[in-house]
This record gives structure tokens, sequence and C-alpha cells, in this order.
């Protein structure tokens, strides 16, 4: 069974902290710490067994974890929907 913690970052909206054991932070470097702010609990999960996560990319995930000992997940890049539209309707 390979469990995990999820923490929500409280300074960066939509970002996540992926830690081996609850409330151990000693693998993530003090930098990124003070970056991500105070992180809150948001759920613990067995990444065994499972084929997907949300957004991040599984393997990637048990990866870092084991190699790192944390997994920082950022939010997907903002789309710029006027190029979008623009591409949509071949005005590029």
């Amino acid at each position: 069974m390979q469990l995990c913690t999820i923490y929500k970052c409280s300074k960066r909206a939509d970002t996540f902290l992926y830690v081996e054991k609850a409330d151990d932070f000693s693998k993530v470097p003090e930098e990124l710490r003070k970056l991500i702010g105070i992180p809150k609990l948001f759920m613990t999960l067995d990444l065994d067994g499972r084929k997907k996560l949300g957004v991040a990319e599984l393997e990637k995930v048990k990866n870092e974890l084991l190699e790192n000992g944390f997994y920082l997940q950022l939010p997907p890049p903002v789309k710029n929907l006027l190029d979008e539209h623009k591409e949509l309707n071949g005005s590029l």
C-alpha cells in the first residue's frame, strides 16, 4: 500500500503538495515551503490500485514520492480563450 497525504497550498490557488507521511514536510525544501504557505490538509489517499488521479499523472506522483519524498501539483496553464476561439473559427 502506497499512502500519501495531500495538502492544499494556502499561497497558491489550485496547488497541492503530496507527501509520504501526514505532517512530515522534512523532505520539502525550505524555499518551496515558503512559497506555498501553510499547507492545509486535503486528504489521505492510497495510490495503489488506482488507475488515475484527477489532474496529476499517477506514475509521476508515485515516482516523485519515492525519489524526493514529495510531489507538487501545479494548476494547469491558463488557456487564452481568444486564441482558442480564433483557432476554432479559422482566424489564425
